[in-house]
């Protein structure tokens, strides 16, 4: 993927080459805006989705968790109201008397959600209660549950499953009974009997029914013993079998979220469950509404990311234009002095960086008429000094082994090898020699040192891979000759040679702080801590390779450039060798500096 990107990126390069600096700015700052916008759009639509899930559970637990709050006062009061009537009738003395027939009918007034309040012994038989009606005489009053779990459970409160209240004639509401079995005096003889209050089940329905939970959801309540229905809004579809809970895997949790899918729609699960009597309050909501939002927020983020650019795209595109008129005035003006025009003036304006530049191009335009003759002279005699130099880098013995390489390849059979090796040897020398000239263009140091690695990683049969890349605007400045080629022989014979293992070798140029950098890399061995103080000093030396050596290359750079150029050594056993090369930042051929 990392060499598709950069595959993608030197195309990208190749196809500015050549093209304005407004249009690179231009173009640049949509690229990069582009990118930037993308991952932050990704970050915050992930972040967002994740928040809108994280919000729904959240939700859905604090409005299940109200609900089961709200459901929890309203019955603690009913207790409040059962213990009260049960204390009255603990209390009272010959029952039923006048007295306690008050006293319920005031607890009664108190609560409009009670039906009725009564007082059975074991054998169903009616004591007293409220309303004075007259009582059905098939309600089958023993066999019902709430009858039966007061008597199996004396003195514990119950709370029967919703049901028809059908103990009086005429009264057909759907309630919840609360009942006990207690001890009561009757005739001054002690019998078991059970306290019953109906509460009026519309209330609960009310609690629950105002619950939403997004567009679809609602609430339902089980009983957490046998499952049992208490409570849902669509009750009746429940009953007939046109609608299915899941309530098995419901009764498996106490509290809590889960995802099921059990009906073919995912949905949210939300369970709490009452405390006392045991009914579990559960959360049903639907997880396409949560996709829904993803969707509302991936086309706002969409547009967002639209406007932005548009906006950008404006502002680059007047911005580049601002940023590079003084820079075209200042091409012009260069480009008469490289016609000959050595008589022109800028006319400076403001003190930027353009204007510091102009500056420097008027003094740099009158030095050079001033030194015209004086730098003819030293650039002759410097040149026929490089050449000889440059004349001692064709290695015989490179030579010899590169030619016997293709002798034994083209006994082999490996034409195309043969062929690759030949061309890249024959444009080795032909930048080699470069007519006689000892400074050429980045691109073309690079195109020699490519070339030479071109051979010498055919001759070391793949022992490495090699990576060439650079910034554009190096490209085209000016460099001395054959400056790279003995770092990346040193890296191939000391460092990469003896390796075991393939190694790699990276070579780069850019500008860096206003000069040009030089970048060799290698994951070889290593040079030891004092061989590495000794390199720049001459006291180690290749045995093999090039002549010049890497002393060489650094004396020749301070000789040409100055002290404060030259080369930097940076190795770490086992690691590899990184050597930094640096120059002055040459756009045009003649502009090196001198000794």
């Amino acid at each position: 993927m990392l060499f598709s990107l950069r595959k993608w990126l030197t195309r990208l390069l190749n196809t500015w080459r050549g093209k304005s600096i407004q249009f690179i700015l231009t173009a640049s700052f949509t690229l990069i805006t582009i990118l930037v916008m993308l991952c932050v759009s990704v970050i915050l639509y992930n972040k967002f989705s994740q928040t809108a899930e994280q919000n729904t559970f959240l939700s859905n637990q604090q409005i299940v968790e109200q609900v089961s709050y709200n459901l929890d006062i309203y019955l603690k009061g009913m207790t409040e109201v059962f213990e009260l009537a049960d204390e009255k009738i603990r209390r009272s003395e010959g029952i039923p008397n006048d007295k306690l027939v008050e006293q319920l009918n005031t607890i009664m007034d108190t609560r409009q959600d009670i039906v009725s309040m009564a007082l059975f012994t074991s054998q169903g038989e009616l004591v007293t209660g409220l309303p004075m009606k007259e009582m059905r005489s098939n309600t089958k009053l023993t066999e019902q549950s709430w009858f039966k779990n007061a008597l199996e459970n004396p003195n514990h409160l119950s709370f029967s499953l919703p049901h028809i209240q059908n103990l009086y004639k005429g009264q057909y509401t759907w309630v919840v009974s609360m009942s006990k079995g207690i001890t009561i005096t009757r005739n001054n003889e002690t019998i078991q009997a059970v306290v019953m209050i109906d509460v009026n089940f519309k209330t609960i329905d009310d609690l629950c029914s105002r619950v939403n939970l997004g567009k679809k959801g609602y609430v339902y309540i089980i009983d957490e013993s046998a499952g049992n229905m208490i409570y849902h809004p669509q009750q009746q579809l429940i009953y007939i079998g046109l609608k299915y809970e899941n309530v098995e895997q419901a009764l498996k949790y106490t509290y809590g979220s889960y995802l099921e899918e059990s009906s073919g729609e995912k949905k949210l699960i939300t369970i709490k469950t009452v405390n006392n009597i045991g009914w579990k309050i559960i959360g049903v909501s639907y997880m396409d509404e949560i996709v829904t939002t993803r969707k509302e927020i991936g086309w706002f983020i969409s547009w967002l990311l639209l406007i932005v650019l548009l906006f950008v795209l404006l502002i680059s595109a007047f911005m580049s234009a601002k940023i590079s008129q003084p820079i075209k005035r200042l091409e012009k003006s260069m480009r008469k002095v490289e016609q000959g025009e050595f008589d022109i003036h800028i006319a400076v304006r403001g003190d930027d960086e353009v204007g510091r530049l102009s500056r420097r191009f008027n003094f740099m335009v009158a030095r050079i008429r001033q030194l015209m003759e004086q730098s003819v002279h030293e650039q002759e005699a410097k040149r026929k000094s490089e050449l000889e130099v440059l004349q001692s880098q064709i290695n015989p013995h490179f030579l010899y082994n590169t030619l016997n390489s293709v002798v034994r390849m083209a006994g082999s059979g490996k034409s195309e090898d043969v062929i690759t090796m030949i061309t890249s040897l024959s444009k080795f020398f032909r930048i080699s020699l470069s007519r006689g000239k000892h400074i050429i263009t980045v691109q073309e140091e690079l195109e020699h040192i490519r070339n030479y690695l071109v051979i010498q990683k055919i001759r070391y049969k793949n022992k490495f891979e090699y990576e060439i890349s650079a910034d554009e605007e190096a490209l085209s400045c000016y460099t001395l000759k054959l400056i790279l080629q003995p770092l990346v022989e040193n890296a191939i014979y000391h460092g990469i040679e003896m390796m075991a293992d393939p190694g790699h070798i990276s070579i780069s140029a850019r500008i860096v702080h206003g000069k040009l950098l030089f970048e060799v890399r290698d994951d070889g061995l290593g040079i030891p801590e004092g061989k590495l103080k000794q390199l720049l000093t001459g006291s180690v030396r290749s045995d093999e390779g090039s002549g010049v050596g890497v002393k060489n290359v650094h004396e020749r750079i301070q000789l040409s450039y100055g002290y404060s150029y030259g080369l930097e050594v940076e190795s770490e056993l086992e690691e590899g060798t990184t050597v930094k090369l640096w120059i002055p930042l040459i756009k045009q051929e003649g502009e090196e500096g001198g000794l």
